[in-house]
């Protein structure tokens, strides 16, 4: 049954990060990110790391996404126009994808051999006590400059803003 979950919510991940990219409405691509993201949470249930699922409904498909139409609609986009595409991107666009793409796969298999299979719920370490464990401890510099980052973009947007107005 966890293999049949995983492949179908993996199929909706990628369906959606597809529509993402070939809608050319930008609201539409939001909501096909909203639906890469819940997949996403369901997988990480698969795994056993429920606070991890939580964290990415609450955090990115919830604030994020909300955020994210908040500035489409702000900035008023409407659909993307089409333009024409040359003939040499019509008559070598899908066979350079496919080249690429099993180039990418040979790699991986040649840089990362076979491991041990994943086991459905095997992973115990996606409980908060955990992940806040790891993040002071182990990841705290990495933790903290991110902080810092934010912290720095929120001020140039406070900047930016300030100066619109005068």
């Amino acid at each position: 049954m966890d293999v049949i979950l995983f492949l179908v919510f993996a199929v909706i991940a990628v369906v959606c990060a597809i529509n993402v990219v070939v809608q050319t409405h930008p609201i539409s691509s939001a909501i096909s990110l909203v639906g890469v993201m819940g997949s996403l949470a369901v997988l990480y249930l698969l795994l056993g790391a429920e606070f991890l699922a939580a964290a990415q409904v609450i955090v990115y498909a919830g604030a994020i996404m909300v955020l994210f139409v908040f500035v489409i609609m702000l900035l008023n986009a409407g659909a993307e126009t089409r333009k024409g595409r040359s003939l040499l991107v019509q008559l070598l666009g899908v066979p350079l994808l496919v080249a690429f793409l099993g180039l990418m796969a040979y790699f991986v298999q040649r840089l990362y051999p076979q491991s041990t299979s994943v086991h459905f719920g095997g992973f115990t370490k996606g409980g908060a006590k955990e992940i806040g464990r790891a993040l002071f401890t182990t990841y705290l510099l990495p933790f903290e400059v991110t902080s810092i980052l934010i912290l720095i973009a929120i001020v140039g947007a406070i900047v930016l803003a300030r100066k619109e107005g005068d």
